[in-house]
């Protein structure tokens, strides 16, 4: 089913104008307007064959001055705890993000909500440089549980429209 959501991601990320009018419908038009700009600067985006190549995340987001491997998550709870399966996820993105200099994401949809329902946040990682170091300044980072676990909360994430405006300017 979060396939469905990888497929929406991608479509808005490579600038595919119907892509970014579908999640920009009930949008103010600010929001809007900031979203619109990845028409002019798309990524190439890749999606990662199902869930075997562990750091991948579902998509991998590339343009000429940026990388991103992403990790698509939806609920209809604002709040997801990382255990198991997924928490395992979340340290192979925090690894691959190390060794590879990349600034790892999670995209977190939160399903029946008007206007932007994507909000964008980051993977703590310590090996990053120029653009990817000073744009992970801007990004929050997953929030921790009492116990130092990191895991996905929606109110606390990045809207999507305002990750597009910050990493599409020219």
């Amino acid at each position: 089913m979060s396939s469905v959501y990888e497929r929406e991601l991608r479509a808005v990320l490579a600038g595919e104008i119907k892509g970014v009018r579908a999640i920009i419908k009930s949008c103010t038009e600010v929001e809007r307007a900031r979203a619109m700009q990845v028409v002019q600067r798309p990524f190439l985006v890749v999606r990662a064959p199902g869930s075997g190549s562990e750091g991948t995340g579902d998509l991998l987001a590339l343009r000429g001055d940026m990388c991103f491997p992403i990790e698509v998550k939806s609920s209809k709870s604002p709040k997801q705890y990382l255990s198991g399966r997924t928490m395992d996820q979340y340290e192979a993105l925090r690894v691959t993000g190390e060794r590879c200099g990349l600034l790892p994401l999670y995209a977190y949809r939160l399903k029946g909500v008007r206007g932007d329902s994507w909000r964008i946040m980051r993977v703590e990682v310590d090996s990053l440089t120029g653009k990817l170091r000073h744009l992970s300044r801007s990004i929050p980072k997953l929030p921790l549980t009492k116990n130092g676990t990191p895991h996905l909360n929606w109110e606390s994430g990045m809207p999507l429209h305002r990750f597009l405006a910050l990493v599409c300017r020219p």
